[in-house]
């Protein structure tokens, strides 16, 4: 095994399982915080906590390699206050507390990456935002990603390297917005939403499981780095290439009025579909690392042979 062992904090949704599951052949052992208990399997064990307290837990994350904190609850809802709240909540404070068990420890994890989000950046459909020219945005998603980096920068844990890795959107079949899409194809509502012109920025699963050990490799990398593909695509394109892969000639287009009405019946927001995401990895490329699906075309044709 090339590592001894990989801590995933929150780790018992998609993402976490992507990540499991690419680790599995790696590493001893692979331990997922999770609020809810799970069996073991093979070296993958779920230990229990509730992101808010020291525990049992805090042990575990003693000697090991790599510490990726997916914490969060999910932004797909109304923007209630109660909502809110959730959201912030549930992405600042396992992060204050990890922070505090970290400080505590002999041999803290060689590096802990924040998964957080590459929403941070503003409306983009005029060139790309990468991590030294990129422009901040405004608005609640926003502001909870502020939040969130400036928490995890500043918790003090000057033994161990950290990075917040703006994640893209991540397309897998099983889970996540890819199958959302999909269905949408399937029942011939895959048309461009809005106006269409409003890019993507997209990673493959498995490069967002891939790129987390490079980034443990290269030790010269801390900060913030963003991690989606380096082919941005508009949303007109996007669904295209869906509907081609799939097979289905045409598709529906949902313009922005009635993307709004379904929101509301739905209970979540446009912004997560009409915002214009166009970010550039930068630093991942500058630093040698070679994506395994650089192409949404590509990426689109592998998630969809494995669904079907």
């Amino acid at each position: 095994m090339k590592y001894n062992k990989i801590i995933l904090a929150g780790g018992n949704g998609y993402l976490g399982q992507v990540f499991a599951e690419y680790y599995h052949n790696l590493a001893t052992e692979i331990i997922i915080l999770s609020r809810k208990p799970a069996a073991s399997q093979g070296n993958i064990t779920t230990l229990v906590w509730n992101g808010v307290d020291e525990g049992e837990w805090s042990k575990s994350l003693d000697g090991a390699d790599l510490l990726i904190n997916l914490c969060g609850k999910n932004v797909n809802c109304r923007y209630t206050a109660k909502n809110k709240a959730e959201i912030i909540a549930s992405r600042v404070n396992p992060t204050i507390l990890l922070g505090k068990v970290i400080a505590k420890l002999q041999n803290p994890p060689e590096l802990w990456i924040n998964i957080t989000s590459a929403t941070i950046y503003r409306h983009a459909e005029d060139r790309p935002q990468d991590e030294e020219t990129g422009e901040i945005g405004y608005g609640f998603s926003i502001d909870v990603c502020r939040q969130w980096e400036q928490t995890f920068f500043e918790t003090s844990t000057p033994q161990i390297r950290k990075i917040a890795l703006r994640m893209g959107i991540v397309l897998g079949s099983r889970d996540g917005a890819f199958p959302r899409l999909l269905n949408l194809v399937k029942f011939g509502l895959g048309g461009k939403q809005g106006d269409g012109q409003q890019y993507v920025s997209w990673v493959h699963e498995q490069d967002a499981a891939k790129c987390t050990e490079w980034l443990l490799q290269h030790k010269e990398l801390s900060g913030v780095i963003n991690c989606t593909a380096p082919e941005a695509v508009k949303n007109t394109t996007f669904m295209k290439l869906i509907r081609n892969a799939y097979g289905v000639p045409f598709g529906l287009p949902s313009p922005a009025w009635l993307l709004e009405m379904g929101a509301v019946v739905i209970g979540t927001e446009t912004e997560l579909i009409l915002k214009s995401r166009w970010v550039a990895p930068k630093r991942l490329v500058d630093s040698g690392y070679s994506f395994i699906f650089p192409r949404a075309e590509h990426a689109i044709k592998d998630i969809i042979s494995i669904a079907n």
